[in-house]
Formats: structure tokens, sequence, C-alpha cells
């Protein structure tokens, strides 16, 4: 199953046990999350799915007691994420989610049909499978709409960042393991975090534990139960201090305890690749144009659907298309021009708009085109071969300074709502003995 759900769902395989009250109205409550709850059901449900991924491996998961805490610990973070992003009127339709299902049976090679009866074998029961997509796309939203309101990334700090790099472009595979303290840590909490991060180091230098084992059972870190893995990181995603230092191992090195404002850290080098040399300079670009119309609480997708194609209708029979798309496009940064996106490769709309175009000829208009964000109708203009090396640069460097904030921020913001939130997590007895009020 993980095999199945990794492609798409960081948090698929808590995935069928975020919803069990709607199967098991009865059971007892392990912990209260503002208005909501999460069952003792749920809960075991969602360990379960984590030890089923270590099958065969069950010597690398930590203590039942602190695994089970972790795992409440990520469903009480979804549980949150989908509170405020639907307090802020975040929804997702279920053509969406049935998208996002398709496309996970595609990347697994399998009709949605044959993903179905495969969760049906491993236990999971679909709506519960679809509320976790739900879920799951609910927060991704909310991370977007939180980026774009919140994270900027001005040309002097592209161009800073860029003097700074050079011409290499190498990145680091890194992992870490935490060991967290309170913000106000006294003498004593920083002496025993730092005598279990260092008894951690000795684990995995004398070979008793792996890096990724000793991640799993000891890390206080959101990316436990994933090994401490931090993936892929360039030298401006990294804290200067810890460049500084990774610049100087070879992989599979593990750092000294260090300390930093969450805890103290142990981080390893992996991996080091060249991206740069892997970067083309000579890309396609296209130059189209495009008309919208978005599915709402107001237009559904059959009126949606409808009305792109009485458009359509009405360019084919002579109609202007700049004209139109003025007049009826939904897209308010390309409307007042007529609908003009300008010149773009591929890849820059997402491939549900970059493919189709792609198919066309010059001059073409195309069917119409379902995305995520609704239908369009398509003119392909112009094509060209463009050397843009220095400005892939740009907007690599653009990228991964805006993800650098991202993930900062977005930690911040998290433990922000995970600190003024409601949980009360109950113990086992407590957790036997209640039984979930309606509405709370």
């Amino acid at each position: 199953m993980k095999k199945l759900l990794a492609p798409v769902l960081a948090a698929a395989l808590l995935a069928a046990s975020v919803h069990a009250q709607e199967v098991l109205p009865l059971d007892g409550i392990a912990a209260v999350v503002d208005e909501d709850v999460i069952l003792r059901s749920e809960l075991q449900r969602a360990v379960a799915n984590i030890r089923q991924q270590y099958a065969g491996r069950e010597n690398q998961l930590p203590p039942s007691e602190v695994l089970e805490r972790q795992v409440m610990e990520r469903l009480v973070l979804m549980k949150l994420q989908v509170a405020r992003a639907q307090s802020t009127g975040v929804r997702v339709s279920d053509q969406e989610i049935d998208r996002a299902i398709g496309g996970i049976a595609q990347q697994n090679r399998a009709t949605p049909e044959q993903l179905r009866s495969q969760l049906a074998r491993e236990g999971i029961a679909y709506s519960d499978f679809r509320n976790s997509i739900r879920d799951e796309l609910i927060v991704q939203r909310l991370r977007q709409r939180f980026a774009q309101s919140r994270i900027t990334v001005s040309d002097a700090e592209v161009d800073n960042a860029l003097a700074a790099q050079g011409v290499g472009g190498t990145q680091y595979h890194l992992a870490h393991i935490l060991v967290g303290m309170p913000e106000a840590a006294t003498a004593e909490q920083i002496a025993t975090a730092q005598k279990k991060i260092e008894g951690v180091k000795a684990l995995i230098e004398k070979g008793e534990l792996d890096f990724a084992a000793a991640a799993v059972r000891y890390s206080d870190s959101p990316n436990a139960l994933e090994g401490g893995d931090l993936g892929w990181r360039g030298n401006d995603e990294i804290p200067a201090a810890f460049a500084r230092l990774i610049g100087t191992m070879k992989p599979g090195d593990v750092t000294a305890p260090i300390r930093g404002p969450s805890g103290f850290q142990l981080l390893k080098l992996v991996e080091v690749r060249d991206a740069s040399a892997a970067a083309p300079a000579l890309v396609t670009q296209y130059h189209a144009r495009h008309i919208l119309v978005r599915i709402d609480e107001d237009t559904t997708e059959a009126q949606a659907k409808s009305k792109i194609e009485t458009l359509r209708a009405r360019i084919a029979g002579g109609a202007d298309f700049a004209q139109v798309a003025r007049d009826s496009s939904e897209d308010p940064s390309s409307k007042a021009n007529g609908g003009d996106l300008g010149w773009f490769t591929e890849d820059q709309f997402g491939p549900d708009f970059g493919q189709p175009v792609a198919a066309l000829a010059d001059g073409q208009l195309s069917q119409p085109v379902r995305t995520q964000a609704g239908w369009h109708l398509i003119e392909r203009l112009e094509t060209r071969q463009a050397n843009v090396g220095d400005e892939n640069r740009r907007a690599q460097m653009r990228e991964t300074i805006g993800r650098r904030k991202l993930e900062d921020e977005w930690n911040r913001y998290l433990r922000e709502m995970r600190g003024e939130a409601y949980v009360d997590v109950r113990t086992g007895k407590q957790a036997e003995a209640s039984a979930p009020a309606t509405g709370s």
C-alpha cells in the first residue's frame, strides 16, 4: 500500500483512519481537537498502517507508546489544518477528488476500479480513502493560499543568491534527527536533550542502528517516520551555518550534535549531485491565448463545459477570439489582454494545460480542455526555441528561495496553530471509557 499511495500523498497511509467515526458511531475518544475528535479506532488504524509499512523491519520502529504519540500528533495537525482551511472557505469538489484518484491509479499503472480493489484487499474502505484524499487536497490548497499571501521573493534576493552561488549548482540530499526542546528550556531540559542526542549519535557510530532507523525511533521531527529524510536541498535552502558545515562533509557523514532554536539536531549527508549539469539551456516556448470558465459553487461541471463549448462554436463560426476572451473569460490575469498568456514552456502551467498546448499546431484552436482551474479553450499562436539558461537559473533560484521561505513560515504557522488549539489527548483508559459526543 505504501507504493500505491506514495506518489500523491504524504499522509495517505494514515488514510482511512481519519474518518473512522463515520463507520464506527460508538467508539472511544483518543483526543479532542477543538470542535472535533480523534477516535481510538482512528489512532489504532493509523498506527497499524505505519506498522504495515515497516513489515519485516519492525525493529526500526520506536516503542509502541512513542509511535502512538508520533501518529497522534500527525492526526491532530491534519484535523487542525482541514478545519482552518474549511473555515477560510477552501473547498474541494467531487470532480477534483475523482481526478486525484484517477491520477494515483494512473501513476500505479492501474484503473480506478483496480485501485478500489487493491484498497479493499488492504482492508481500507473506499469512502475513507476518498475522504483522506479530500483532506490532503484541502490542506494543499490551504498551503498554496498561504504561500500566495505571505511569501514574496524580490529580484535583489535572487541577484544576491545567484552571486553567492557562483557557477555551481550543487545540491545535497540530507536527513536529520531532532531532539526537541521547549522555547524557554531550563538548564535541566537542555542537559537532558543534549544527553539524548549524544546517546543517539553513539548508537549510530557503533552500528547498532542506521541513521534512518534512529530517526524513526528517537526523532521529534514531524518527518521522523520517514527516517528523517529532508530530500534534496540547494545551498540556498540550507541555513548558512549548516551549509558551511555540509560543504566539508562526504556522503554518509553525520555531524556532531548541533544546537538550534528547536533543539539539538544530527544532520546526515546522504548524497551530492550537480543539478546545473542536467539543465538544458535550449527549450521550446509557446505563445498562446486562452479562455477560462471556472467551476465553483454557482457553476457546475456540466454548466461550465456547456458554456465553453458554446464559446468554441462562436469562435469556430468566425467570432474574434480576443473579443470573446475579453467578454467571457474568467481568468482575471489575461482577460483584459484578450486571453494572451505570452511566451511559456510546456510545464509552466502544469501538464493538464501544457500537454494540450504542445499537441496543437500553430494557429490551431483546441477542443475544451479541463484543468484544476476549470474548462479552457486554447489557441496556440507561435512556437520558438529559446536559450533561457540565465532565465532558467533565475526562475529556479526564485523558486528555491520561495520554497525555503515557505517551509520556515509554514512550520511556524503550524506551530502557532497547534499552540492556539485546544487538544486534550486521553489516556487509554479514558479513551475506552469515553464515547464521542455528537457535534464535538
